[in-house]
């Protein structure tokens, strides 16, 4: 190659090669410093939209642990609920095993023991309304929970406690009727609410045969009323009402009236009585209301169930219990296996980003050694091909 003094080309060549080092050198102190293989797109396109979905997915998955983890939570408040309960309907069937004894036990005896048992129905009833988690009541048979426990759409369980007008207090395990102290069931008919969904909306409303306006038949009528009206999640024990000072049929009802309106919290008068029967009257489901309202509005009787009836409505009650508990339990362990998957899922995801977009280090440290060898060494011979064209002037002299 002649010399020149216009295009020193080694310079050219060696600047080039002196740049790419510098390039790479600086690329690999960026990785170096930072950890990461992948610190712009340009670094790797592919690898880049790979690691950020793969991270997508981490973040997702520690998200659901801490969803499955509520599910946990929520499943032991509900379990620990319903243990107490089953202590309760313990003690109550040996109140009722008690008071089957006829034989030793006179009627004061009796109205002691059902003192007790009303107690004991209160409380279980206070825990099956009372029992919440975050705000949302678990044993009122409306709770439904739907569990977000994977990172992607559809990755859920749902767990259900109880069901529409079935949930875990007195009422809905069946033992309102529970009254040791006789048998008594009157003959009565329930007609059910219809909900705005269901039609025109009506009033739900249980009829109790007899006689409450007859002079000389009404006051045993209503002396006489046994059993227990439910309605709106409320159980009213109609043997309770004191009639003492009533003289009138009207007067009898008033009592009875006086009694049920506060406790059920209705702003009508629920009862009715002619000579053909006493009615109970739910209010008319509102606009909008579903067929949940109407169960829940529908009024319902239940007779006494006397000593020897409590006791297998006693059992089933308990069998009830502890098939939700079993129920429950079996969901608990269903959640801690969700989430050791899902732990297994992020290390394996984890373990693949890292494989992607880290920095392997003993690698980049042998990439940055070369890099800055190559670039103190085109540095050198920068220098020295910028000395090269300085040859031309010794031919000139």
């Amino acid at each position: 190659m002649g010399l020149s003094v216009i295009n020193n080309v080694a310079a050219l060549m060696a600047h080039r090669s002196l740049t790419s080092a510098d390039d790479a050198m600086t690329r690999s102190l960026e990785r170096l410093s930072s950890g990461n293989r992948i610190n712009r797109a340009a670094d790797d396109a592919a690898g880049l939209a790979i690691s950020q979905n793969l991270r997508a997915q981490i973040t997702g998955a520690g998200q659901a642990i801490r969803n499955t983890q509520d599910g946990i939570s929520v499943v032991r408040t509900a379990d620990g609920a319903l243990s107490a309960a089953t202590d309760l309907l313990q003690r109550m069937r040996d109140l009722a095993v008690q008071a089957a004894n006829d034989g030793g036990l006179n009627g004061p005896a009796k109205q002691a023991i059902q003192l007790e048992m009303s107690q004991l129905k209160s409380e279980l009833t206070r825990i099956g309304s009372t029992t919440t988690f975050n705000g949302r009541a678990l044993l009122d048979g409306n709770y439904q929970g739907t569990f977000q426990v994977g990172a992607n759409s559809g990755e859920s369980l749902t767990v259900v406690i109880g069901s529409i007008g079935q949930g875990m207090e007195t009422a809905g395990l069946g033992l309102t009727s529970v009254d040791v102290t006789g048998t008594t069931t009157l003959a009565s008919t329930v007609t059910g609410a219809i909900a705005d969904d269901q039609g025109a909306p009506t009033g739900g409303r249980v009829d109790l045969a007899g006689d409450f306006t007859t002079a000389a038949v009404y006051p045993a009528s209503f002396t006489g009323l046994a059993g227990s009206i439910s309605y709106d999640g409320k159980t009213f024990d109609l043997s309770t009402v004191d009639y003492t000072g009533a003289v009138t049929a009207t007067d009898y009802l008033n009592r009875l009236n006086a009694a049920a309106q506060p406790f059920f919290g209705v702003p009508f008068t629920p009862f009715t009585g002619s000579a053909l029967g006493l009615t109970f009257s739910g209010a008319v489901p509102a606009v909008g209301s579903t067929a949940a309202d109407a169960v829940r509005l529908t009024p319902t009787y239940a007779g006494q169930s006397g000593a020897s009836g409590a006791i297998p409505l006693i059992d089933d009650a308990v069998e009830v219990l502890s098939s939700m508990r079993a129920y429950l339990g079996a969901f608990e362990n269903r959640f801690e296996h969700a989430i050791a998957g899902l732990n297994t899922t992020m290390e394996n995801t984890m373990a693949s980003v890292s494989r992607i977009s880290d920095t392997d280090m003993a690698w980049e440290m042998a990439a940055f050694s070369r890099s800055q060898i190559l670039s103190q060494v085109g540095t050198a011979m920068l220098a020295q091909a910028d000395k090269s064209p300085r040859g031309v002037l010794a031919l000139l002299r």
